[in-house]
């Protein structure tokens, strides 16, 4: 106890240390230094700079911060129905609401805002210039908006806007039911309930539950929707934290909903924390199939602490364990070398059983039951997902094309890819990977060293090379990005419930997962570990 104690102690002085030495500094700049500075600026800096050095999940918001905590918590705040992107100082509608007053008035994906009433854009240099658009429901805002090559004014009423977490739901075949769903804020399992039950009285006896993409969310939310589909008092995750008060078993609270329906979970790189603790618990106590790629890999826990002044931290407090006891985190923080983070060592993984003893592992996400092979993305590929070039080239492809075929109907094909490729050597519409960027970089450099004289076109040469190269990479990747451009046109015909159903109709993971669900003997196989 006493070597306890003298540790606290020594652990709190350390703490109180550095917090003066920092106040006193704090001090002496904001006193003597020789220009003018902002508080409020460097401290968030230095708080950054200092929360950077340990998981990205661990996060300070200040009080617009807080705001869009609650909003993504909620799923509800009041705004035009529109959701907007901040760049390069421009400010450009990214996707629009179906129903809503943004679409309603006309406002279009791709729009730049220019204007929000008496605000203009270019001058205000932060992303929280989207916060101007929202505000009091039955309030009206002033856009002036630039469209392609014309400047187009509107006046938008706001209204109270909901962010339904199930986007889509829908009967694939007479018996199978297909509801996706990429949230979990707090209306989450209220909203797949709906959907589920909805879809029974169409005459539903299997289910897809799409999670692909899905981020996580709440964590009682995650546990409510797998208690829909598992006896009550059973373990669905557990966490271990510092602090043992924090340290949990969390189990399924009410009676289920439906015990007995065949289920295939899909899940792609994309589905995280709480998708993963859903998905997770189902494949250890056997109740679904889960379908797709390997998951995303986080396992951990944050919890929102108070500050001063209204602003809160989001901190790392704990590990998640699925039923059979493991633990999925992709990435060990604890090691980390600056941007340098090891992954899971695949060798060292450790083995676990599900409930009727299939063997699954730790480490990396979660690995699906039947796995979808997709090829490995390039780095001119995510160079390409980084630019802006698919948004762009669909909202040009919007413009020249007054309509498409249904969604059930439109394929992005071959001439229209290689028309895509012709795009991206066009100026503006290209993108750069690190290799293209250093390089350039360096042959800047040499200019203001004086040393570029003579191997200009060498450099020249060289960089158009790169560039075939680097479109030549992008083929690997083909089919992903056909996908991409096919889901962003669609969009801007037929919003988010066309992508939707377009991907029940050509997914590779929906054809799978519907193989499996009417392959009664590969389910049940699957499930009771007679393949083993």
């Amino acid at each position: 106890m006493s070597t306890f104690l003298f540790a606290f102690k020594s652990d709190f002085f350390e703490v109180a240390k550095q917090v003066e030495i920092y106040t006193t500094l704090f001090k002496e700049l904001n006193l003597y230094y020789i220009d003018e500075i902002n508080p409020a600026e460097l401290t968030e800096k230095a708080i950054n700079e200092m929360l950077n050095e340990l998981d990205p999940y661990t996060r300070y918001y200040d009080e617009q911060g807080v705001e869009e905590v609650k909003i993504n918590s909620s799923g509800e705040y009041s705004g035009i129905g529109a959701e907007s992107r901040y760049y390069d100082n421009k400010l450009v509608i990214a996707e629009v609401y179906e129903g809503y007053a943004a679409e309603e008035v006309g406002i279009k994906v791709g729009d730049e805002i220019m204007k929000i009433d008496d605000v203009y854009v270019s001058e205000f240099n932060s992303d929280q210039i989207t916060e101007l658009l929202k505000g009091i429901p039955d309030s009206s805002v002033k856009l002036v908006v630039k469209r392609q090559k014309e400047t187009m004014n509107f006046v938008v009423k706001r209204e109270k806007i909901i962010v339904d977490p199930v986007p889509h739901f829908q009967m694939v075949t007479p018996e199978i039911g297909y509801i996706a769903f990429n949230r979990f804020n707090n209306k989450a399992s209220s909203s797949v309930k709906a959907a589920f039950v909805d879809l029974k009285g169409k005459g539903m006896n299997k289910l897809i539950l799409d999670l692909r993409g899905n981020p996580g969310g709440l964590l009682n939310e995650a546990i409510n929707i797998t208690n829909f589909f598992v006896p009550k008092d059973e373990v669905v995750v557990s966490t271990k934290a510092k602090l043992k008060k924090w340290s949990e078993v969390y189990k399924t609270n009410y009676e289920p909903i439906d015990l007995d329906i065949p289920m295939v979970v899909l899940i792609d790189g994309k589905s995280a924390s709480a998708s993963e603790i859903v998905a997770g618990s189902l494949q250890d106590l056997d109740r679904a199939v889960i379908v797709g790629e390997r998951s995303f890999g986080k396992g951990l826990v944050q919890r929102y602490r108070n500050l001063s002044y209204g602003t809160k931290l989001k901190l790392t407090i704990s590990k998640y364990y699925t039923p059979s006891g493991r633990n999925i985190q992709e990435l060990d923080y604890t090691h980390r070398e600056g941007d340098d983070v090891p992954a899971f060592d695949k060798k060292a993984r450790n083995s676990f059983k599900t409930k009727n003893g299939r063997t699954v592992y730790d480490g990396g996400g979660i690995a699906p039951d039947v796995v979808i092979e997709k090829p490995l993305i390039t780095k001119s590929t995510e160079a390409l997902l980084k630019s802006d070039a698919i948004f762009n080239f669909a909202s040009n492809y919007y413009y020249h094309n007054p309509s498409i075929p249904a969604p059930e109907e439109f394929v992005f094909d071959e001439a229209q890819y290689d028309a895509f490729i012709s795009y991206l050597t066009q100026g503006e519409n290209n993108f750069e990977t690190k290799s293209e960027n250093k390089f350039k970089a360096a042959f800047d450099l040499s200019e203001k060293e004086n040393l570029s004289e003579g191997i200009q076109s060498s450099y020249l040469e060289l960089t158009r090379q790169l560039e075939t190269q680097k479109l030549n990479e992008l083929s690997k990747n083909k089919q992903t990005i056909k996908e991409l451009l096919s889901d962003e046109i669609i969009n801007r015909y037929y919003y988010k419930k066309g992508e939707y159903q377009n991907d029940i109709v050509f997914s590779p993971f929906i054809k799978e997962a519907i193989a499996v669900l009417e392959n009664e003997n590969q389910y049940r196989s699957i499930l009771n570990n007679e393949s083993n």
